[in-house]
């Protein structure tokens, strides 16, 4: 089992930089994590990809440095152990609310006595050559992300942060702005920004990671002078529409094309 070098980063308090991937892509998984992302998270809430679709997923990032982490669709256990056994180094897990249920969340990533993960990592052992090495290391080496993206979850920051074996909180602004009632498509709002300063004061309590996304380097630097260490850059398909969108008007301006 290789050593994942995000948790490494992260517990040494060194940022890392991910990307989302949406479209469902191994060439897209494989292209992103040759261009040197620290990690990469496959999108399994919001897309209709299978357990079949995600695995190939997993064995595209493999071929690159870039640790793979997967966005279950929710904090069912099935989901969580699917992924891992799959080849998953990393779980990301929505619309947690307590702290309890971030405990079952963690447990669900460790092997017994320390969790609940039944054992059959066929794809992550090596197809059983790495039984014994996974065995010993699985438990310490799997990533625990948890999105916070509901009003439960920021009155309950604290506790969650303070749950042993999770890794990492990862503010989701958009989600988070619709459960405040607020519109995301106009920038960060009071409620939004209150929540942040939260999660990065519970996260620097309690010894964890604490992240947020962005489209700009610049932007990505503010985060990480404020303490984030869990950036992602954006999606594949919002960096696929950016070039498209911003090559096209360009092309589209040319006196040749007939513009202005």
């Amino acid at each position: 089992m290789r050593t994942n070098r995000v948790k490494e980063r992260l517990r040494a308090g060194r940022p890392t930089v991910g990307c989302f991937l949406g479209l469902g892509s191994p060439n897209v998984a494989e292209l992103l994590g040759h261009a040197g992302f620290d990690w990469l998270v496959v999108e399994t809430e919001h897309n209709g990809l299978d357990s079949a679709e995600i695995q190939h997923m997993l064995m595209a990032i493999a071929s690159s440095e870039a640790v793979p982490i997967v966005r279950v669709a929710s904090a069912n256990p099935v989901f969580i152990q699917r992924a891992l056994d799959l080849g998953g180094e990393g779980i990301l897990v929505p619309l947690v609310r307590t702290a309890a249920e971030a405990e079952v969340i963690v447990r669900a990533t460790r092997f017994p006595p320390a969790g609940t993960r039944s054992w059959g990592p066929l794809r992550a052992s090596r197809y059983t050559f790495d039984n014994r090495d996974y065995m010993d290391r699985a438990n310490d080496n799997v990533l625990v992300a948890l999105i916070l993206e509901t009003r439960e979850a920021v009155e309950n920051l604290d506790a969650i942060a303070a749950v042993p074996g999770v890794d990492v909180i990862f503010l989701g602004p958009a989600d988070l702005s619709l459960a405040y009632g607020v519109d995301f498509l106009t920038g960060i709002h009071p409620p939004v920004k209150a929540a942040i300063e939260k999660m990065i004061a519970a996260c620097k309590k309690h010894g964890k990671a604490s992240g947020i996304g962005d489209t700009t380097a610049a932007g990505i630097a503010g985060w990480m002078e404020r303490g984030c260490t869990f950036m992602t850059y954006s999606t594949d398909y919002s960096l696929l529409a950016g070039a498209v969108r911003d090559g096209l008007a360009e092309l589209k301006a040319l006196p040749a094309y007939g513009g202005a």
